[in-house]
């Protein structure tokens, strides 16, 4: 039986969640702080997380960084974050903090089940979507063995899933990507699923690699994103 954390303070909500999800028949352990949460998270080995990220004390994005960083496989379980529908602040934050999605509130509970069900799919698979060796394109490098990208000179520091959707559209860098394929690659979601997760980790990934990232990373209105090489790709428009 699958794990779930649930960590959220409004006690109806958490109550609800919890509920609906043993009627899914995964086992849910339930907290009103971070802190209840962390303490048990290397005890209990949970397949799954779901965080608030207003939460008494400790928030959820410093929890979830916390978890990032553990050097254990925990650091690798798909966390989604419950964010408040207008505040698109949040979703950035919590997604850049390295949770895998979001959901807003108020939520449906068929909504909540259907992300969880394709995240903890998407992470039984394991299947990397890339080889291994080292990448150097332009300015941008790639350790794909050590999991490191450096943009010209630089370190920089990606979640697990922009890190995936970076080395995504570099394998396929010879077509057009489209969206649905991404979410269902990456995310294992299907087109009738509506998120934003899918645009809200390209913005991140451009501005994670800089001045550059809009040139490495295309759009392609109504259709997806290309990774192009911007000298390659200079010396098209020329």
């Amino acid at each position: 039986m699958q794990k779930i954390f649930v960590i959220e303070d409004d006690e109806n909500i958490r109550n609800l969640v919890k509920i609906a999800l043993e009627g899914y028949g995964y086992q849910v352990l339930a907290f009103e702080t971070a802190e209840e949460a962390l303490e048990l998270v290397g005890k209990e080995q949970p397949d799954l997380a779901v965080f608030d990220l207003m939460l008494p004390g400790m928030d959820g994005l410093s929890a979830i960084r916390l978890i990032r960083n553990r050097d254990d496989e925990i650091k690798n379980i798909p966390i989604i974050v419950l964010t408040a529908k207008d505040k698109e602040y949040d979703k950035v934050v919590g997604l850049d903090g390295g949770a895998d999605d979001y959901v807003t509130k108020p939520f449906g509970v068929l909504e909540l089940a259907a992300r969880i069900r394709s995240l903890l799919r998407r992470s039984a698979e394991q299947q990397p979507v890339h080889g291994t060796g080292k990448i150097k394109m332009g300015g941008l490098a790639v350790d794909t063995a050590a999991r490191e990208v450096v943009m010209n000179g630089e370190t920089v520091s990606l979640t697990y899933k922009e890190y995936e959707l970076l080395m995504y559209l570099i394998d396929n860098r010879t077509r057009v990507v489209e969206r649905d394929e991404l979410l269902n690659k990456l995310w294992d979601y299907s087109a009738d699923i509506e998120t934003r997760t899918l645009d809200i980790h390209i913005r991140t990934l451009r501005q994670k690699l800089g001045e550059e990232g809009s040139k490495y990373i295309k759009t392609i209105r109504s259709v997806g994103y290309r990774f192009v090489i911007p000298q390659e790709n200079d010396n098209k428009e020329n």
